[in-house]
């Protein structure tokens, strides 16, 4: 059913008014309004996380067919959201901080979030390339945002223009898929390839370069390995509650568009695009583990982390199969929580007024700071796979999935590299409560940072009391990809 209701669009239509409301408030008010601006900023996202999470949204497509509503995506764009919330929360006592309370950020990470949205709901080639580009130029901006750092400027520059090619890659592979097929409407592809499937035609050449295009840019954006160059390098250059938003709700974003994209116009060519992603999961998995091992920066070690992470998640989308997204789902819900409670210890990473980022800065954190090593330690336990946290089951999901599927070699590499990477993990929890105090953290860490320590401690360490429902919920979600 094709309708032009706008009410299917209404939660992103409110964070585009908003944005705009806020950006126009803070240009003329003047000096000192980033603290109010941050704080509506995160009431908007919870305007829009209540639209959706509340309203009656039937499966459904607007405008021409561009944009599509289903319980796939309202429950990934309920992830952003939060996702997206964390990352504002964690940004306004930094900004403070630093000096660099710009009202800008916040607008900007709002203009982001709908752009993820947007992608995450797109229903064609092109809505799918303009809601990309709306979050990438956003968060251009923000990665380069201290413009008198050194670090921060290459950092945005970096970004730039690996994801100007990125965008390049993707446009072309689009212009392949239309010129072979005729159409960039998803609907109408998934149509024309089934047929062909049906009628055992093999596929054009054309079409299959294409498509490696468009995976090879969604890639970039996910920082999957090969194009995982720019990661490392923007996420220690960028400031750190930035490199968090980065680190998140994007990615979040793309693989949701990722496993739309490839799952429903492409399912019928699962057999052509599997071979893709099974060898970026492996790459990803395999990079991220023993890259990391040699990082004395913990927001390298993150980068690195993320990529192995996303290699994980990438295990459920090569399964091809209603269990495997279902994985990737959990998997990718679960990470944010991992993440975000994560970066806000590395932010409250402060000696004498200095952020520090080494991981040698945690020595004896046990000693000085109970709370947070504590917190940390499960973080890293989790984000090693150890049961019975939460981390466990995001990877047991998507294993398992990937054994059901017959991918027994990928999910058997990616316990492996899952092993691997635990020895970076509990290198830091060593170093915490083993080796001889340095210099104590500053003290508060402000109600922000806590509020966001408190909930993802607690989502980590009782994810197995409450995962029924947000298990049920992902497989909901998994099955409107594969309706019909």
């Amino acid at each position: 059913m094709i309708t032009t209701d706008l009410s299917l669009a209404l939660p992103e239509i409110f964070l585009a008014c908003a944005a705009t409301v806020l950006l126009m408030y803070g240009a003329y008010a003047g000096k000192n309004t980033a603290s109010f601006v941050s704080a509506m900023a995160v009431a908007v996202l919870a305007v829009a996380f209540g639209l959706i999470f509340l309203g009656d949204r039937p499966a459904s497509t607007a405008f021409g067919g561009l944009f599509i509503v289903d319980a796939y995506g309202d429950y990934m764009k309920l992830v952003v959201l939060v996702a997206s919330g964390f990352g504002i929360l964690m940004t306004q006592r930094f900004v403070e901080r630093e000096g660099m309370a710009k009202f800008e950020i916040p607008v900007l990470m709002v203009l982001s979030t709908l752009g993820m949205l947007m992608m995450i709901s797109a229903n064609d080639l092109m809505s799918l390339y303009v809601g990309l580009e709306l979050q990438s130029l956003a968060l251009y901006v923000i990665a380069a945002i201290r413009r008198e750092n050194l670090r921060s400027s290459e950092a945005g520059l970096k970004y730039f223009v690996l994801g100007a090619l990125s965008s390049g890659m993707l446009l072309y592979g689009c212009s392949m898929i239309y010129g072979f097929t005729g159409t960039t409407d998803f609907d109408i592809l998934g149509n024309v390839l089934s047929a062909a499937a049906s009628a055992d035609q093999t596929p054009q050449i054309g079409l299959i370069v294409g498509l490696v295009f468009v995976c090879a840019a969604i890639a970039f954006k996910i920082s999957a390995v090969p194009f995982h160059m720019w990661t490392p390098d923007v996420y220690e250059g960028a400031p750190t509650p930035v490199t968090a938003f980065f680190a998140s709700a994007p990615k979040v974003a793309a693989i949701t568009l990722f496993a739309r994209l490839l799952s429903d116009p492409f399912g019928s060519l699962v057999s052509e695009w599997q071979q893709i992603i099974v060898f970026v999961a492996l790459a990803s998995m395999i990079l991220g583990s023993l890259a990391a091992i040699k990082q004395t920066n913990i927001k390298r070690l993150m980068a690195y982390s993320s990529i192995g992470n996303i290699g994980f998640a990438l295990v459920g989308l090569a399964a091809g199969t209603q269990e495997g997204i279902t994985g990737l789902i959990i998997y990718m819900t679960i990470y944010i929580f991992m993440n975000m409670g994560t970066f806000a210890c590395i932010l409250s990473m402060r000696q004498k007024g200095t952020m520090v980022e080494n991981i040698d800065d945690l020595k004896g954190l046990s000693k000085t700071n109970p709370m947070m090593a504590f917190a940390l330690t499960i973080f890293m336990f989790s984000m090693a796979g150890i049961p019975p946290l939460a981390g466990f089951f995001a990877k047991y999901v998507v294993f398992a999935a990937a054994v059901n599927a017959g991918l027994t070699t990928l999910a058997v590499i990616g316990i492996l590299t899952s092993v691997i990477g635990a020895f970076y993990y509990l290198r830091i929890i060593k170093v915490m409560y083993f080796d001889e105090p340095s210099t104590s953290f500053d003290k508060p860490i402000g109600g922000e940072m806590t509020f966001v320590l408190t909930v993802s401690t607690a989502f980590v360490v009782f994810f197995i009391l409450f995962s029924t429902p947000i298990m049920d919920g992902a497989a909901v979600a998994a099955s409107a990809l594969f309706v019909g």
